[in-house]
């Protein structure tokens, strides 16, 4: 084989980004998961762009996410989220980073289905604990006992989770070998589906 043939072979970035084509690679999991960080790294990897809903709901509310919880409440911030991520799924790949409440609901879920490929960062207890008690800006967390508080949400919502199209145990590790674990499962997610058309 030349070196010309053997410099040509795809990187696993090029793969993940065949797989995904033109659909959009939605972040789901709790808080502390590390969908931003992660889903910017692997934005930048695959050379599409990067959302944050988190952020984007920010800057067309003009109010930060603690404040508009406490102005409006969980439901019409809710309702606000799946405007927000319905119409950034009209375009096209990107990398889209949701808060950790949107995947609960039924509704922005399906939307996340139709109009990309789910991906979930799960993380223990203990990781997340350990992320998001350094910072005071999670209105969820604002409860007398909040690390109780984030073991409830786990409770909660990990069942609701698992029903993304791919899962990432995300851990305290090195933030590159987060970035191939999700673009491994990318490429993979192609050949099971091809591993099924052969059965």
């Amino acid at each position: 084989m030349t070196e010309a043939a053997t410099s040509a072979a795809p990187t696993l970035s090029e793969k993940a980004r065949a797989v995904l084509g033109k659909r959009n690679l939605v972040f789901v999991g709790l808080m502390g998961a590390g969908k931003s960080v992660i889903g910017r790294l692997v934005a930048q990897s695959l050379s599409i762009p990067f959302v944050d809903t988190d952020a984007e709901i920010e800057k067309v509310s003009r109010m930060t996410i603690s404040e508009l919880f406490a102005a409006y409440g969980e439901a019409e911030f809710r309702s606000l989220e799946t405007r927000v991520i319905e119409r950034l799924l009209r375009n096209g790949p990107r990398v889209i980073s949701t808060g950790g409440g949107a995947f609960i609901n039924e509704n922005t879920r399906r939307r996340i289905k139709n109009g990309g490929i789910s991906i979930w960062l799960k993380a223990d207890l203990d990781v997340l604990w350990e992320r998001v008690s350094k910072r005071d800006h999670r209105p969820l967390l604002k409860t007398e006992n909040p690390r109780q508080t984030l073991e409830n949400l786990m409770i909660q919502r990990y069942p609701v989770y698992a029903n993304a199209d791919l899962t990432v145990q995300s851990g305290n590790v090195r933030k590159d070998v987060m970035v191939n674990e999700v673009l491994s499962a990318i490429v993979g997610m192609a050949d099971h589906s091809s591993e099924s058309e052969l059965r």
